[in-house]
């Protein structure tokens, strides 16, 4: 295998995560009320388990749990960090600029890219990520949106999740060799510190009939395999054209949304669609212009 064709591989496997995530918002509402707290708890308890299940029907044992300190914080700081900021910012600030500035991190992976080691930005993907934030602000906003002072505290807490997801998303580059299979560790240790967090923050609210399979597939999907799958796309794929292709995972939502019901269709979707899947185009230039064999 090439490495063109190892790299083009990589950034697919990273893709299944955004085609993931797109279900992430459909499958939280079908989950019903349960805190935010307690449903990541439980849903990433599902992976952190498998995990565990996986490397003993293996013979593995906890080896993959064998990584260096700095491994820990970076893993921790990624899955748990991010989620603990994006519920702080949805607590203290209107939940459509919380989530809007929270959006920043595709662009910011496709920014933070160029200070990898044998990556170069240019400007199309630079081009390709704003527009993708430009169609990403219509899906979001409907077309409008205010900022106000008094929601400061959750603005701030809103840009630490771009923060704390594109820095995490880049520099595990810079750990290539570790295996992507101790981010099952990650996801335990996150369903652990979450679920101190619902303890001392929420009240228990548990899942009613059909609301159990929506945490499952939760578990599963958007907050289990897809983590995995990122992982492989960052440490070995292309990552300006993966910071790209995050924006259609908003979009993504709103459409499984409106087929779902829970959403309505309008020329604002259209427009943010344009915008979107022209700035993936853009963003993933450089794999559509290279033939095999050439050189990555």
């Amino acid at each position: 295998m090439t490495a063109l064709t190892s790299r083009r591989r990589a950034t697919a496997i990273g893709f299944t995560a955004i085609a993931m995530w797109a279900g992430l918002a459909l499958l939280t509402t079908l989950a019903g009320p349960v805190p935010p707290f307690q449903l990541v708890a439980m849903a990433f308890a599902i992976p952190g388990i498998a995990s565990l299940i996986l490397w003993s029907v293996r013979g593995e044992g906890l080896r993959h749990l064998r990584q260096k300190p700095v491994v820990w914080a970076l893993g921790i700081y990624g899955l748990f960090g991010y989620h603990f900021a994006y519920f702080v910012a949805l607590r203290a600030a209107p939940p459509v600029e919380a989530g809007l500035i929270a959006y920043l991190s595709p662009l910011l992976i496709v920014v933070f890219s160029a200070l990898l080691p044998g990556e170069r930005l240019r400007w199309y993907h630079l081009a390709g990520a704003l527009a993708g934030f430009a169609g990403t602000v219509l899906v979001v906003t409907d077309g409008g949106v205010a900022f106000k002072a008094e929601f400061v505290l959750g603005y701030a807490a809103a840009f630490a999740c771009a923060l704390i997801w594109s820095s995490y998303s880049v520099l595990s580059r810079r750990f290539g060799e570790v295996p992507t299979s101790a981010v099952g560790g990650f996801c335990a240790v996150t369903s652990i510190l979450a679920a101190l967090c619902h303890l001392a923050l929420e009240p228990t609210v548990w899942p009613q009939g059909r609301e159990w399979l929506a945490v499952i597939l939760l578990g599963i999907g958007p907050i289990g395999l897809a983590f995995f799958t990122w992982d492989v796309g960052m440490k070995h794929g292309d990552i300006q054209a993966l910071g790209g292709l995050f924006y259609l995972a908003p979009l993504g939502s709103t459409a499984l949304l409106i087929l779902f019901g829970k959403g309505e269709a309008s020329w604002i979707i259209g427009a943010a669609t344009l915008l979107i899947v022209g700035g993936a185009a853009m963003a993933t230039l450089d794999m559509l212009r290279r033939q095999p064999g050439s050189q990555p």
